[in-house]
């Protein structure tokens, strides 16, 4: 890889120093989380080796994003930064889906464990439907890869906005069944579930939907499946004109800073999930959540 292009007069070295930065700040801040889990873990005495799902989880989307900020691409363009494999489209969105469906295995996890510890059925559905409505949307994503037509991307952004919608309003379901800062933690949530939508609804959807209708109006020749897992894996277009990356830049400096802090904020659930009961909104609720929480016991 040639570093020549690292120039200020370049404005897409701010824009990936940025990346850089943002990135090595994360990886460190996974690795605080994983020491004080795991230091809280001992503690616990749930053993030296326990790591828990949610920290690995955690780590699977990090170290992805992070692979990915430092050597960013477009799928549908193959554009990239660098001249390497690395940056093909096949490793890259290889990467991405993986990472993807452990950031929405947390949220998962969380949610079900808040909607059973609340006794809530409707956000216990919404819980179940996440991974589902993922692995769809990188479905989706895998047919604009491969084929080059943006209805696949306006499809995958879709669905993650609808699931997203989804988990606020389990949110609003579950706000008043909390107290204390857990009641706090949920409202946080929320206002970051619906400022991402709101993202989505405003600028990612809307670009993917005028890109896919400029390529249907200039009669754009899609690849089928076997040419088109060649192309994404073989051709990777190098450029560092700032042009090109223009419509890439928001979403994508927003993926690998915000969307990784959600999912390190996220592991700092471990730490209450045992004690939800106590965080119930009255006594009665609290103490109803601890029976269905609590092991069965044989009459003495």
């Amino acid at each position: 890889m040639s570093f020549d292009w690292l120039s200020w007069s370049n404005p897409v070295i701010i824009w990936w120093g940025f990346l850089v930065i943002v990135t090595a700040a994360n990886i460190v801040l996974w690795l605080r989380v994983y020491r004080f889990l795991r230091a809280w873990a001992l503690g616990q005495q749930e053993g030296p080796f326990r790591v828990d799902l949610l920290v690995l989880l955690s780590a699977a989307y990090v170290f992805g994003c992070a692979l990915r900020a430092i050597l960013p691409r477009a799928d549908v363009q193959r554009i990239c930064l660098f001249d390497t494999w690395l940056s093909s489209v096949a490793v890259g969105r290889s990467v991405a889906t993986v990472a993807e469906l452990c950031f929405a295995m947390q949220w998962a996890i969380v949610l079900y464990a808040l909607a059973h510890a609340a006794a809530s059925r409707s956000a216990r559905a919404v819980a179940t439907a996440i991974v589902p409505l993922i692995l769809v949307a990188e479905a989706c994503s895998w047919y604009a890869v491969i084929t080059t037509d943006y209805l696949g991307n306006v499809l995958e952004n879709s669905l993650w906005t609808v699931t997203f919608l989804m988990i606020a309003a389990a949110l609003v379901l579950l706000l008043d069944r909390f107290s204390s800062w857990i009641r706090l933690a949920i409202r946080l949530a929320l206002l970051g579930t619906i400022g991402y939508a709101a993202f989505m609804l405003a600028v990612d959807v809307p670009m993917y939907v005028g890109r896919w209708q400029a390529d249907m109006a200039n009669g754009k020749e899609l690849f089928g499946l076997f040419a088109g897992l060649y192309d994404a894996a073989t051709r990777w277009v190098v450029t560092r004109d700032i042009a090109r990356w223009d419509g890439e830049i928001a979403w994508l400096s927003l993926y690998f800073s915000v969307a990784v802090w959600t999912s390190l904020a996220l592991c700092g659930f471990v730490l209450v999930r045992d004690d939800l009961p106590r965080y119930g909104a009255t006594p009665a609720r609290s103490a109803a959540a601890r029976r269905r929480l609590s092991p069965r016991t044989g009459a003495g």
